[in-house]
C-alpha cells in the first residue's frame, strides 16, 4: 500500500487549516486489526431521500474507514458516468492504531444528483471556483467564486455584507431579541424591549477549498449595554454557491420569573432598486403550494395592463418597458397601493396565516391561509433578491417570517424562530412546589406522581436550542419550480450516506448489530415486531403533536388509557428525555435500515436531548434533566441524560460542529456530581460526600461510568490525546480491580488521574437501569478498542451474572443479587457475554430471557387499534406501549439478533 507518511510540518498545517487531506493522529496503543486486511475499495454513497426538485448548495457526511488502511490522503469523488467531484475531506476520529476511523467529506451541490456516488481516498480534483477566506483584525472575507460575504468581528452586524456580481444584495445581518417582563393577562404593565446580538468573539473553524465554517459568538444587548441570552451562530458556506447554511444557538441564562422571550430570530436588510411593480414576494405553503405576489400588483385591475405585462408580473420576471403599458394604467400607477409588509405566521403545527399591508399605521389584509408551510421567503426582483427560510417550520412552531418596507431602498426581513405573533416564551415551573420542602415529602410525592421535585430545581437557566436557517443571494426573482427547489431544500436538506453494509463491515458502534434477516419465521417476526413499534412512535408524533420550539424531537414516556392521551401533565410519566436510551434505539435501527423516516427521527431526538435536555451553563451544567413535564424540570440532574453516548451516531455521520460541541461539553461533567450527588435523597452522605477533597467525586459503574466513557472515548477518538486515553485506561483498570468488578456499584473517582478508589466491601450488588443507558453499548467499544483483559473480563462477569440464577450468582459473587428488573433489556448483555465466550448455551439463555419478556413485551404482534369518537378530540392511535418498553426490547432485538442470530432456534 502507498506510503502517506505525512511530514511534520505539513501534519500542523494541514490540521489546523482542514484544508483537505486527512492526517495521522498522535499513536495510539492498538487492540484489535479486524478491518486491517480490508482492502480500500471505493465506498458506495446514497441519498437518504430522493434530492429531485431540491436545490441545496452543499452537503457534509461522516463515512467510516478499515481500521489500519487510511493514515493520510485526499479523496475523490465520483459519480456514476465517472466524473469526480470535489470534495474536502478531514478527520473525525481515529483508530486506536492511529489510522483514520471516520472522515468528514463535503461537496458543493453537483449538478447531476442522480445514480450512485462512490468515494475512495486518492487525488482529486479542485472546485472551479474555491472558497477563499481572509482573515483581518476587524473582519472575516469568505468568498465562494460566486458571492462575497463579509463578517464582522465587533457590533451587531454579524453578516456585514453579502455581495454577488458586484451588487450589495444583503447587509446589516444581525441577531434580534425581543423581551417582555411580564405576561399578558397577568400584568397591568408589560414593557417590551428590543435587543440585538453583540458579537464577542469569530473563529474560522474550516476555511475551504469547498467547505468554510464561521463561527460567531455572543449575547443579546441594548443599546444601553443591558446583555442576556448567550448565542453561537455558525455560517457554512460551499465553493461555488450563493447560499449560506446557518446554525443558530441560544442558551437561556435569564430569570423565567421575568424574563419573557416575546421574538427571536435573524434580521437582515435586501437592498431594493427594481420598480415597485418588479419587486415580488413569495412564501413557501405545503407541498409545491406557493403564495406570490408583487408589491405593486398590475393584475385585478379595473384596467387592463396587458397579457404580457401580467403575465411576466405572475411569474417573476422583468414586466416590459413602462412606455408600453396602456396609458389608462401607466398614467396611475401612483394611485395603485404599494404593499410594502408581509408576514408568514406559523402559530401552531397545523395553522399558519400570510397577511400584508401598505406600511406601518395601517390594517393588515388577510391573504392567504394552510396548514404546514415549509418556512420559506422571497424579497426581491429582476436585479437580486435574497431567499430565506427556517428549517423544522411547522415542527418548532410559532415561527414567523417578516418582510418590511419592500416599497422603499431597503427591505427589511426577519426570520423568527420564535414568533412574536405567538404568546411571549414562558419557561417557569409548571406548579408552586405543593410543599415538598424536604427530602422525606419529595420522594413521598414521587410514589404517586413519579415525579423528583426540588425547589429550585426546575429551572430553565442553561437550557439551549439550535436552530437551522437558510439564506440564497439570487440573481433575479427565482420562477416558481426554482423557488419550491430552494424551499424543498431548506425544508429537507438533502444528506448522503453510506449503506448499512458498509457501515456494518467497518463494524463502528460495537460490533453488536446486525443487518436486517428475515432467514426464517422467528427472525422475520422480530423484524416485523421492530418495524411496527418504530411506525407506531412515528406516528404518535403527528397524533398527539409532539412540536414545538422546545418539544421537537422528544417522545412521551408513559400512556394513559383512561384519558386515551399521553400522560403530559403527570409528573415524571410526561417528557422522555432520553429515558432507557431511545435515541440509542433509534440510530442502531437507523444503521441496520438506512431508512430516511428512521434517520429524521433520530436525527430530531438528537437535536433536542442534547440541547433542550442538558444545562449548558449554570449550577447544572453541563448535566441532563430526567424525564418530567417540563424537559428541564426534574430535580435528578443526570450524567445518563447529558452522555455524549447519544450523540455521536449524528455527529460521525454528518461532521456536525455543534453536537461535537456538546460532546466536548461532557468531558469533565462528571465533577458536577460533587455539588449535585444523584443519590443525595436515597443514600448515606458519607458514601458520595467529597467536600473535603476537590479532586475526588463518587461516581457509580452504572449509569455515571456509561457517561463517563463515552465522553472520553469519544474525546480519544477524535484527537488521539494521552492524557484522556490515559484517564479512560485508569477509569477501566482501577473498575476491574475492584472487589466485584461492577457488582461494586460505584467509588470515589480521582478527576486528574481518572481512577476510582478501591473499595473494600465484599457484598455484590446491581441496579436495573446501569447497563440501559449506554452501558452496554460503550463497554462494547471500550473491549475492541482498549486490548485490557481484566476490564472484559469484569464487564463480562456484569453481562453473564445480571439475569443469572440465584445460585449461580451466589457461587460467583458471594450472594444473590436479589429481584432485578428488565429482564428482557437485559438479555442483550447475555448475549453479548455468549459471543464473547463462544458459549451456545449462554446464547440460549439470552433468546429465553427475549421471549419471556420480563419487565417488557411477550413476543406477540403489538396490538395497536384506532379510537375515535367522543372519547377523543380527535381519531388517534394507541396500544398496550410504553416507551421504557420499546426502546429497551428494541436494542435487545437488534443486538441479541445481531450477536447470536445464528443460535436463533425455530
Amino acid at each position: 500500500m502507498t506510503d502517506y507518511s505525512p511530514s511534520r510540518r505539513n501534519f500542523v498545517k494541514q490540521s489546523t487549516l482542514l484544508s483537505g487531506g486527512l492526517y495521522m493522529a498522535p499513536h495510539l496503543a492498538s487492540a484489535f486489526d479486524t478491518t486491517r486486511d480490508m482492502p480500500l475499495e471505493p465506498v458506495e454513497l446514497g441519498w437518504l431521500e430522493n434530492p429531485e426538485n431540491t436545490r441545496f448548495g452543499g452537503v457534509t457526511l461522516g463515512v467510516p474507514w478499515p481500521k489500519g488502511q487510511l493514515k493520510q490522503s485526499d479523496f475523490l469523488l465520483t459519480n456514476n458516468v465517472g466524473k469526480q467531484i470535489p470534495v474536502q475531506s478531514w478527520p473525525l476520529a481515529y483508530w486506536p492504531d492511529g489510522s483514520i476511523k471516520w472522515a468528514g467529506h463535503a461537496i458543493s451541490q453537483p449538478d447531476d444528483l442522480q445514480g450512485n456516488w462512490k468515494l475512495i481516498p486518492g487525488k482529486g480534483v479542485r472546485p472551479e471556483k474555491e472558497i477563499s477566506v481572509e482573515e483581518t483584525s476587524s473582519a472575516i472575507k469568505v468568498d465562494t467564486g460566486l458571492i462575497q460575504c463579509t463578517v464582522d468581528k465587533n457590533g451587531s452586524a454579524f453578516m456585514k455584507s453579502i455581495i454577488r456580481n458586484g451588487r450589495e444584495s444583503l447587509k446589516n445581518g444581525r441577531l434580534v431579541l425581543l423581551k417582555q417582563d411580564g405576561v399578558l393577562g397577568e400584568d397591568e404593565q408589560i414593557t417590551t424591549s428590543l435587543f440585538e446580538g453583540e458579537i464577542n468573539q469569530v473563529t474560522v473553524e474550516q476555511n475551504g477549498p469547498v467547505r468554510a465554517v464561521i463561527k460567531v459568538e455572543g449575547k443579546h444587548q441594548t443599546p444601553e449595554g443591558d446583555g442576556w441570552l448567550p448565542f453561537i451562530i455558525r455560517l457554512y458556506f460551499y465553493a461555488g454557491e450563493a447560499n449560506i447554511r446557518t446554525m443558530h444557538t441560544i442558551v437561556y441564562d435569564g430569570d423565567e420569573e421575568r424574563d419573557f422571550i416575546k421574538g427571536l430570530g435573524m434580521r437582515f436588510d435586501v437592498p431594493m432598486e427594481d420598480e415597485l411593480y418588479d419587486r415580488h414576494v413569495r412564501f413557501a405553503g405545503k407541498g409545491d403550494g406557493i403564495f406570490g405576489e408583487a408589491v405593486r400588483g398590475l393584475t385585478g385591475l379595473r384596467r387592463d395592463s396587458g397579457k404580457a405585462v401580467r403575465e411576466a408580473q405572475v411569474k417573476g420576471e422583468k414586466t416590459p418597458p413602462k412606455s408600453t403599458f396602456p396609458e389608462s394604467v401607466r398614467s396611475r400607477l401612483h394611485y395603485i397601493p404599494a404593499f410594502g409588509d408581509y408576514t408568514l405566521s406559523q402559530t401552531s403545527s397545523d395553522a399558519f396565516s400570510i397577511r400584508k399591508r401598505t406600511a406601518s399605521g395601517h390594517s393588515w389584509l388577510k391573504s392567504g391561509f394552510g396548514d404546514r408551510s415549509r418556512g420559506a421567503g422571497y424579497i426581491g426582483g429582476p436585479a437580486g433578491g435574497v431567499a430565506f427560510g427556517i428549517r423544522n417550520f411547522w415542527q418548532s412552531y410559532p415561527a414567523q417570517l417578516d418582510i418590511r418596507n419592500a416599497h422603499t431602498e431597503n427591505a427589511e426581513v426577519t426570520m423568527w424562530l420564535w414568533a412574536p405573533d405567538a404568546p411571549a416564551m414562558d419557561l417557569r415551573f409548571y406548579h408552586d412546589g405543593m410543599g415538598q420542602d424536604t427530602y422525606e415529602k419529595q420522594l413521598d410525592a414521587l410514589n404517586i406522581t413519579y415525579e423528583d421535585y426540588e425547589p429550585g430545581f426546575g429551572t430553565a437557566k442553561g437550557v439551549a436550542r439550535t436552530s437551522e436557517m437558510q439564506l440564497w443571494v439570487l440573481e433575479k426573482t427565482p420562477s416558481h419550480e426554482a423557488f419550491n427547489a430552494l424551499a424543498n431544500g431548506i425544508e429537507t436538506p438533502p444528506q448522503l450516506v453510506a449503506s448499512p453494509e458498509y457501515l456494518h463491515q467497518m463494524g463502528v458502534f460495537g460490533r453488536i448489530w446486525d443487518l436486517p434477516d428475515t432467514s426464517t419465521p422467528k427472525k422475520a417476526k422480530i423484524e416485523a415486531y421492530l418495524e411496527d413499534y418504530f411506525e407506531f412512535y412515528k406516528g404518535q408524533v403527528d397524533d398527539h403533536r409532539w412540536y414545538g420550539f422546545w418539544d421537537f424531537g422528544d417522545v412521551m414516556h408513559s400512556y394513559d388509557f383512561d384519558r386515551h392521551t399521553w400522560k403530559y401533565d403527570v409528573g415524571g410519566f410526561a417528557w422522555d428525555n432520553s429515558e432507557l436510551s431511545t435515541d440509542l434505539w433509534l440510530w442502531y435501527y437507523f444503521l441496520r435500515t438506512g431508512r430516511a423516516d428512521v434517520y429524521r427521527m433520530a436525527e430530531a431526538m438528537t437535536r433536542h436531548t442534547g440541547e433542550v435536555d442538558v444545562h449548558h451553563l449554570g449550577k447544572f451544567a453541563p448535566l441532563g434533566s430526567r424525564h418530567n413535564v417540563m424537559h428541564w424540570g426534574c430535580s435528578a440532574k443526570q450524567l445518563r441524560i447529558s452522555t455524549a453516548a447519544n450523540r455521536r451516531f449524528y455527529y460521525y455521520l454528518t461532521g456536525d460542529e455543534r453536537v461535537g460541541d456538546l460532546m466536548r461539553e461532557q468531558i469533565n461533567a462528571v465533577a458536577t456530581l460533587k455539588e449535585v450527588p444523584p443519590t443525595r435523597k436515597v443514600s448515606s452522605k458519607s458514601v458520595w460526600e467529597t467536600d473535603d477533597d476537590p479532586h475526588h467525586v463518587y461516581a457509580g459503574f452504572g449509569t455515571d461510568y456509561s457517561a463517563i466513557a463515552a465522553a472520553w472515548l469519544t474525546e480519544w477518538e477524535r484527537t488521539g490525546g494521552e492524557e484522556i486515553k490515559e484517564k479512560l485506561m485508569n477509569s477501566m483498570r482501577t473498575i476491574a480491580a475492584q472487589p466485584k468488578g461492577f457488582f461494586t456499584g460505584g467509588s470515589r473517582l480521582d478527576l486528574r488521574t481518572g481512577e476510582f478508589e478501591i473499595q473494600d466491601r465484599q457484598r455484590a450488588g446491581a441496579s436495573h437501569l446501569s447497563a440501559v443507558f449506554g452501558l452496554m453499548e460503550i463497554c462494547a467499544e471500550l473491549i475492541e478498542n482498549i486490548d485490557m483483559p481484566e476490564f472484559k473480563a469484569a464487564w463480562l462477569q456484569y453481562c453473564e451474572l445480571y439475569n443469572a440464577s440465584d445460585e449461580e450468582q451466589e457461587k460467583a459473587l458471594g450472594n444473590a443479587l436479589g429481584k432485578l428488573n428488565l429482564g428482557q433489556g437485559h438479555s442483550r448483555l447475555t448475549a453479548y457475554a455468549a459471543k464473547q465466550k463462544n458459549d451456545p448455551q449462554l446464547a440460549a439463555r439470552a433468546w429465553k430471557e427475549f421471549f419471556g419478556g420480563a419487565a417488557g413485551y411477550r413476543f406477540d404482534k403489538p396490538e395497536i387499534y384506532e379510537v375515535k369518537g367522543p372519547e377523543v378530540l380527535h381519531p388517534v392511535e394507541e396500544g398496550h406501549i410504553s416507551t421504557n418498553a420499546t426502546a429497551q426490547w428494541g436494542l435487545a432485538a437488534i443486538q441479541c439478533l445481531g450477536l447470536i442470530g445464528n443460535e436463533l432456534k425455530e
